[in-house]
């Protein structure tokens, strides 16, 4: 069955380029042009991806992206027009898995697309030290379950969004190994993101990472910091 992607942009020229593009690539689309409808079109339907503009009439892009992840960790591919790094990392905020910068090359919005939806029916990302679908790694009060993709705090389900899990299930299978923010960059994202703009990606899903699994985000337990080189996941029980 095709993949059916919402594409939400209120530029009829960009979203006839998306429609094109993602259709000659075997996948079904629907279209709107603002944040309410966008939002009533995802309650109705299954979307396998969303690719939502940041700027749009009504509600903005970052809050429908918001109110998506209160219900769906479905893949939100953020589109904004503007360069600067907050308009990014906003995206980010709010759980988008990834953003393109207008004007955006076609084959790098592919080339995404294509990437995410790979790794999601690859069951996410894959290990070379790791060969056991039903591994699951305890630490205190942390299960993380590889091959059913979920993770418990104290017995209790914490909602993690694709890349969250992703960041967090690398570092954990690889305790005490410390990864830079490129590294991290590479190995999850899978892009050559330079500058610090996007290094920032990599501090945003950490920071709620935090959030979502430490006591006291300032003070965590599980995920550390390397000053100067990057993060690691501790090798403590």
């Amino acid at each position: 069955m095709a993949r059916r992607i919402l594409i939400v942009d209120d530029e009829p020229l960009i979203v006839k380029g998306l429609k094109y593009n993602m259709e000659s690539e075997g996948y079904q689309t629907d279209n709107c042009g603002d944040g309410e409808t966008a939002l009533k079109m995802f309650r109705r339907n299954r979307y396998d991806m969303v690719l939502l503009d940041v700027m749009l009439p009504g509600i903005s892009g970052t809050e429908v992206c918001q109110r998506i992840r209160e219900s769906s960790d479905v893949p939100i591919i953020m589109i904004t027009a503007k360069g600067e790094d907050m308009d990014k990392i906003l995206g980010l905020e709010y759980g988008a898995d990834d953003y393109v910068t207008k004007p955006f090359n076609i084959l790098e919005v592919k080339a995404r697309v294509k990437n995410i939806f790979r790794r999601s029916a690859q069951g996410g990302i894959s290990y070379s030290d790791d060969h056991s679908e039903g591994r699951v790694i305890r630490c205190k009060r942390l299960a993380i379950d590889m091959g059913a993709r979920t993770v418990t705090l104290n017995n209790e389900i914490v909602k993690l969004t694709s890349k969250e899990f992703d960041v967090l299930n690398l570092l954990a299978s690889n305790r005490g190994k410390v990864y830079t923010r490129d590294q991290l960059l590479t190995a999850i994202w899978r892009y050559d993101y330079a500058g610090k703009g996007e290094e920032r990606t990599v501090d945003v899903h950490i920071r709620r990472l935090r959030e979502k699994i430490e006591a006291d985000s300032s003070k965590p337990e599980y995920i550390l910091t390397k000053w100067g080189v990057g993060y690691y996941f501790t090798e403590d029980d």
